[in-house]
């Protein structure tokens, strides 16, 4: 599939992205390596909008998997499919990314199981190449091919964590919610709404985040705060838009679930 058009895989836009540290310049480092990157933190805190935001920074194509538990290595890699003439071979897109020399976006790769995983460590290591046993054929990754993986270690279990032969293939970059003063600015751009609904939806978010581990898996992620402001932007009410976007999502438990209202009920 080397006559695929890497251009469709370029983003022609930039994606808004708030740096909150010296992330854009270590990424950078490790691309000019060509080194594996793994981006750890919780849902929701913009890991994805940071790669898309490089790709396009960089004018690189992007291709992204969100990974699941029914995810097989062929679903990485390839099969062969049936058509009229009998059968064909269909890239996956993991080789598809190693051949048009994109970003390779592995979302949420913990989910997937760990036999299928462990296709990538030829990627990752100094062989860079793909082997397509199936098809015989041995795939060497394009110059500019990079592989990026994405978690939530809040999430992590004996059952879902990845190997340490899978790690230690990668450098990393932690990821968190931003400064409340970085967030509010997100929330008000993303939103689009005014700076001082945007500061009372973080510090909404803020009571929720000291909730965690007491009666909260997780707090609300500036995702479900850009939510609630685009909501507000439409016109909805703002304490309804909140409970919406904000509360309901969260917990299902009725306690917690007053006890965010009660929150709500302060700023709004």
């Amino acid at each position: 599939m080397s006559d695929i058009d890497r251009n469709q895989f370029l983003i022609d836009h930039e994606p808004y992205y708030r740096p909150v540290s010296n992330e854009v310049a270590l990424y950078e480092a490790a691309y000019a390596a060509r080194m594996p990157v793994m981006l750890k933190g919780p849902t929701g805190c913009g890991k994805t909008r940071f790669v898309e935001y490089m790709a396009w920074k960089l004018g690189k194509p992007l291709i992204t998997v969100a990974c699941n538990e029914d995810m097989t290595a062929s679903d990485l890699v390839g099969r062969f499919l049936l058509d009229i003439n009998g059968t064909k071979w269909q890239d996956g897109p993991l080789t598809v990314a190693a051949r048009i020399g994109a970003i390779c976006y592995l979302d949420e790769v913990v989910e997937a199981r760990q036999d299928t995983t462990v296709v990538i460590h030829p990627l990752t290591d100094h062989r860079r190449n793909l082997p397509l046993e199936k098809k015989g054929e041995l795939v060497t990754a394009h110059p500019d091919f990079q592989i990026v993986i994405s978690y939530n270690p809040n999430y992590q279990s004996l059952m879902k964590d990845l190997k340490q032969s899978t790690k230690q293939r990668f450098g990393a970059l932690d990821f968190d919610y931003p400064t409340a003063e970085i967030e509010t600015e997100i929330v008000a751009h993303e939103g689009h709404v005014d700076k001082a609904t945007a500061e009372k939806l973080v510090q909404i978010a803020h009571r929720s985040r000291n909730l965690k581990g007491h009666g909260l898996d997780e707090g609300m992620s500036t995702r479900l705060l850009v939510y609630a402001a685009q909501l507000i932007g439409k016109g909805v009410e703002p304490q309804a838009a909140a409970q919406m976007a904000l509360v309901r999502p969260l917990t299902d438990d009725p306690d917690m679930r007053d006890t965010l209202d009660a929150a709500v009920n302060t700023y709004f």
